[in-house]
């Protein structure tokens, strides 16, 4: 090999090294390419059913917990308002949906039979996964197989109970496919005709959260093109709310306090929200409405933590840097993170320690971690709580404000959370969030599966106006079409959009057509007007809505096209090709082109032989002749967009994409399908498992089952504080048995070993707090140490709280008659 051959050979090796770096760099992009939040819907406690309503209520006041509704009867029945009552929920209040009966079965086409027999939660998903899709602008046509994954997080299906609890003849083919979790995400591509994955994912309270991580690696991996994620949560079940109750899990009053100094629990709420999410460049390919960019993404899980249940603070570091990493993301510029937050003692403290740890580094002094929690407003949505931090936080970067989910009326901080000495600062009032904004969004669940996400401000829209007409802005014709399911919706869904016309600024008025034109699927009732401003489209709304309206029964199926002298109507389609470049440039055949034209809009079209009098071209639909474009070009915009009218109106499904005009863009806040809700509904049955009767049960430390006993009034405990250590011990060691059922205790062992969790460590301490008077001794048990140490630590700090204050420690233990653990004092009235 001379000298030539071997530089040519070493010069084809660094070309190929070349290329194959720049493929590595290329699917490394791949694998952390930005998405985009572009549609979302929702139904939230307090009646709130829009993204806009959901502002409302973040950017105000108010309180959407309520008392359990009539339709619950079993969780009605299981109140008691006893605190630790055995058997019995202390809960009246919490985040409940208003209308969870009312379904519009006939427009997802399911039969009332099948309608009853489906959890709300599946109904509730099929309707905010159709708005979604509206609001990004997405027609969905259940016959073209929409290339579109389906994610969402489920937790319960408690409506099925209704169903076994009784009656058995209750039971129907619907059962199975009304309640199973995989239906869930089954049913929405089902019904709307979708052909990506569909799957269901239940990590409790992380659920949705885990859903998005799962769709963004669908994303990435280009197993989808359009991903729709949800997450659900309806609460029906006594069993739960009652197991809840006796683990001291949830708040008294129903409302969560995240990092407050009276947060006792979290209150439980109710909720279904979907958002779309795509790849960003997919987005701004096709003028989606980009809300906010999706950067990162990370799951993981506690691991051998010192509970199943017990939150892992090196674990939630972990999976925030996880999702940092992802999304190449430095902590320091996250400025806001939406927090798990449940308001509880013991997860508080855990979080914003591990919260510190990851974003205290590098920190400049004065730059803090702004964290809030929305479960302050809403309740915890568990497995729709994902979704629901999700676009609070979306809403906050459209918004430019952050806002206050806990303010100062609302009490102190937690104050085993050193405050000082913490990066961290509560937003406590609301104020104004600029520039270029990160945001983290976490979600950690009861199993231990933890999710975190990582949001970007989208990027600022191309500054263009709409095209202003010939007096001016807006004055150009402009094609509004309306359609609907029944007469009724058409009328509703004209009202409201006719509404939203009144309040528009006529350069939007382009835009709010091509989104309805475009982002919507054609239905049997139909509405086409024209007009030139957006007070004259809200007029011609209106007047169309007064008239009889018939459904389309056959979609044409051929459209005829006849044109007369090729140079006058070169000259009159010359306008049309001016006014919306997506129909093409005419070139020299007017006619041809013409035809194209038609046929990119979704016409049926032939050409043919036939008389067209004084205009350019006509249109025949059966007997009916239409003027498609005049011989004069001025008028050549009204009149075809006038012919487009009449056509839609006839029953062609129109593809209104080629009359976008340059400046026009999709828009997610205009009104959506108004859907006709009926109730579908099984009641519960009457089973008479919650009566008002207690039966007697002995002290726990007997290491009798409270799930068969309940309060008695029996002699105080014979050991005081003033006994000694030894003794307090002893006590403890007895209590700490029955708490876990435990025949005899390994010493050596810790409270983990033996199969100890969050909710008996909160047993077992709310028992030791209410039988000597201590509070907060959840600082001092300490899960991961041997039982020995463990427990004569907490009784030397019983015995030292005592000697500092003998008077109120002697009043606990004269006072307080025994009960089960978890039942608190006064369990016997």
């Amino acid at each position: 090999m001379d000298s030539t051959q071997l530089r040519a050979l070493v010069e084809e090796q660094l070309r190929q090294s070349r290329a194959l770096r720049a493929r590595i760099r290329e699917l490394e992009q791949e694998r952390h390419t930005p998405l985009a939040v572009v549609g979302m819907a929702l139904r939230f406690p307090g009646g709130i059913s829009t993204p806009e309503a959901y502002w409302d209520l973040l950017d105000g006041t108010g309180e959407v917990a309520c008392e359990i509704p009539a339709d619950r009867p079993g969780l009605r029945a299981a109140y008691h308002p006893e605190v630790g009552r055995v058997g019995r929920s202390y809960v009246r209040r919490a985040g409940f949906l208003r209308d969870v009966a009312g379904f519009d079965a006939d427009f997802f086409g399911i039969s009332n039979r099948e309608a009853e027999s489906l959890d709300p939660q599946q109904r509730l998903l099929l309707e905010t996964s159709w708005e979604a899709l509206e609001r990004a602008g997405i027609a969905v046509r259940r016959g073209g197989r929409l290339d579109a994954g389906v994610y969402v997080g489920i937790m319960a299906s408690e409506y099925g109970q209704r169903f076994t609890d009784g009656d058995p003849e209750r039971l129907d083919p619907y059962y199975g496919t009304g309640g199973g979790h995989c239906f869930a995400a089954g049913r929405i591509s089902y019904a709307l005709g979708l052909r990506g994955p569909a799957v269901s994912i239940d990590t409790a309270c992380s659920s949705s959260l885990v859903a998005l991580h799962s769709a963004a690696r669908a994303l990435r991996g280009r197993e989808c093109r359009y991903a729709l994620v949800g997450g659900a949560n309806l609460l029906f079940s006594p069993q739960l709310m009652v197991s809840l109750c006796q683990s001291r899990a949830v708040a008294p009053d129903g409302r969560s306090k995240p990092f407050l100094d009276g947060a006792d629990g979290y209150g439980r709420g109710e909720g279904v929200a979907t958002v779309v999410v795509m790849r960003l460049d997919d987005a701004l390919a096709e003028d989606r409405p980009v809300l906010a960019v999706l950067r990162g993404t990370a799951v993981n899980h506690d691991g051998a933590s010192s509970g199943l249940t017990v939150p892992n603070g090196p674990a939630q570091q972990e999976v925030i840097l996880a999702a940092l990493r992802d999304a190449d993301v430095a902590p320091a510029q996250v400025s806001y993170l939406e927090a798990h937050g449940t308001g509880t003692s013991l997860g508080d403290p855990i979080e914003a320690a591990a919260l510190h740890g990851v974003f205290g580094r590098d920190r400049a002094t004065g730059d803090p971690l702004r964290v809030g929690s929305v479960k302050a407003r809403l309740g915890h949505l568990e497995a729709a709580a994902g979704m629901a931090a999700l676009i609070k936080v979306v809403l906050m970067l459209r918004h430019g404000r952050l806002v206050a989910d806990v303010p100062p009326g609302e009490g102190p901080l937690n104050p085993l959370i050193p405050w000082s000495r913490q990066c961290l600062e509560v937003v406590r009032e609301p104020r104004d969030w600029t520039g270029e904004r990160f945001a983290g969004v976490s979600a950690f669940g009861l199993s231990g599966t933890n999710a975190h996400v990582v949001l970007q401000s989208a990027p600022a829209p191309a500054e263009h106006d709409e095209p202003a007409g010939p007096d001016g802005p807006g004055g150009r014709a402009e094609l509004l079409v309306l359609s609907a399911r029944t007469e009724p919706a058409l009328r509703t869904l004209a009202a409201t959009v006719s509404t939203r016309l009144y309040r528009a600024d006529d350069r939007t008025a382009g835009s709010i057509c091509h989104t309805l034109r475009s982002g919507r699927t054609p239905m049997a009732y139909r509405i086409a007007v024209t007009g030139g401003t957006a007070r004259e489209l809200a007029r011609a709304l209106s007047n169309a809505v007064d008239l009889p309206a018939t459904a389309v029964t056959e979609v044409p199926r051929e459209v005829l096209l006849h044109h007369g002298d090729p140079a006058a109507l070169a000259a009159a389609v010359r306008p049309l090709a001016d006014r919306f470049p997506g129909l093409g440039e005419p070139g020299g055949d007017p006619a041809a082109w013409l035809t194209a034209a038609l046929a990119a809009l979704g016409v049926p079209v032939r050409s043919a032989a036939g008389p067209t009098g004084a205009d350019a071209a006509v249109v025949s639909i059966g007997t009916r002749r239409v003027v498609l474009v005049p011989a004069d070009p001025l008028r050549a915009e009204q009149v075809f967009l006038d012919a487009l009218a009449q056509l839609f109106r006839a029953g062609v499904d129109l593809h209104g994409d080629p009359l976008r005009t340059p400046g026009v863009r999709y828009l997610a806040d205009l009104p959506t399908y108004p859907f006709q809700r009926r109730r579908h509904w099984v009641d519960e049955p009457r089973t008479g498992r919650f009566e008002a009767t207690a039966p007697v049960v002995p002290p726990l430390s007997a290491a009798v089952s409270p799930a068969v006993v309940s309060p008695a009034v029996v002699s105080p405990p014979t050991v005081s504080p003033a006994a000694g250590t030894d003794a307090i011990v002893a006590f403890l060691r007895d209590e700490l048995a029955a708490a876990l059922k435990a025949d005899e205790l390994d010493l050596a062992a810790t409270f983990a070993d033996l199969g100890g969790d969050s909710f008996t460590a909160m047993l077992f301490v709310r028992s030791v707090e209410d039988r000597f008077a201590t509070p907060d001794m959840q600082a001092e048990f300490a899960v991961d140490r041997p039982l020995t140490e463990l427990l004569g630590e907490l009784a030397a700090a019983i015995a030292a709280r005592s000697a500092a204050d003998p008077v109120s420690a002697a009043a606990g233990v004269a006072g307080v008659r025994m009960a089960p653990v978890g039942a608190g004092a006064g369990a016997d009235r």
